[in-house]
């Protein structure tokens, strides 16, 4: 059962807020999704989920991404869930990158984390099955992409479920979280001191171990403030030429890590995802 709690008419289609009971997280979850009019006559339509950084919701997506025109004029489904659990009794972090608004997309193993940190899960099970109920999702066409921790989420996600997603990008990606402030503080807390199982959740490793098929696209912005500490992309780019992956990383002059650099070339994922899917 889904509760429809908002909805805005916009670009001919229908931008909604949904919430429901989640079983894996355990806990009431949201997500946004975009309903071009094809969707709305009940045409199947490719859907392409975005997955969102720390500190953020569904909310930061779709109201500065500027998704929505170019998916109305492609006829695209455009999915945007929370970024981790919530509640009362949800665990949580002193700090903004653990916890409430950071679940690194990832199914936690360590207490108190593993009872409703059950990210992964949701996305690659819970939520594809909800939208092929409600919506006329194909999910044979079903890409991902994010931004930052959901960029990482995007890209391992992906790997992982290639019989699931189809296509894969990513905005300023987390790539190499085993070796970053961000993803050593997260996976310590989530899956443990063993780090042996934290390269399931990186994405340089995944595509050693596992490769992909299709492509990849990255744009990443050179004023990015995390460029350097956090984000480095370059480490992916190697990975992927060591794999033969066909990876496009484009660098933006002057770019930061903000959704003004994603409103900036949202079009133009969107319409690398309707290719790949259509």
């Amino acid at each position: 059962m889904i509760e429809l709690i908002q909805s805005w008419r916009c670009f001919d289609g229908e931008q909604r807020v949904y919430r429901h009971d989640s079983k894996a997280t355990g806990t009431p979850m949201e997500f946004a999704v975009f309903l071009p009019r094809r969707a709305l006559n009940g045409e199947e339509c490719p859907t392409l989920m975005f997955l969102s950084g720390l500190t953020c919701t569904w909310e930061n997506m779709v109201s500065k991404a500027g998704s929505q025109r170019a998916a109305a004029e492609m006829g695209m489904i455009i999915v945007a869930p929370d970024t981790s659990p919530r509640g009362d009794d949800v665990a949580d972090d002193d700090g903004w990158d653990m916890g409430k608004s950071a679940g690194f997309y990832l199914n936690a193993t360590q207490e108190p984390w593993a009872k409703h940190y059950r990210m992964e899960e949701y996305i690659t099970q819970e939520l594809p099955e909800i939208l092929e109920e409600h919506f006329p999702v194909d999910l044979s066409a079903l890409g991902l992409t994010g931004h930052s921790m959901g960029g990482h989420g995007a890209l391992t996600l992906a790997l992982k479920n290639p019989g699931l997603f189809k296509s894969v990008s990513a905005f300023a990606p987390i790539v190499n979280p085993i070796n970053c402030p961000w993803g050593e503080k997260a996976f310590s807390g989530y899956l443990g001191e063993d780090r042996s199982t934290w390269a399931n959740y990186d994405a340089c490793e995944l595509v050693k171990s596992r490769g992909w098929k299709g492509r990849i696209l990255i744009d990443q912005g050179s004023a990015d403030g995390f460029l350097e500490e956090q984000l480095k992309p370059w480490v992916f780019e190697k990975a992927c030429r060591d794999e033969g992956v066909d990876l496009t990383l484009r660098m933006h002059g002057g770019y930061d890590h903000s959704y003004y650099c994603i409103a900036s070339f949202m079009q133009d994922h969107i319409a690398w995802h309707y290719d790949e899917l259509v």
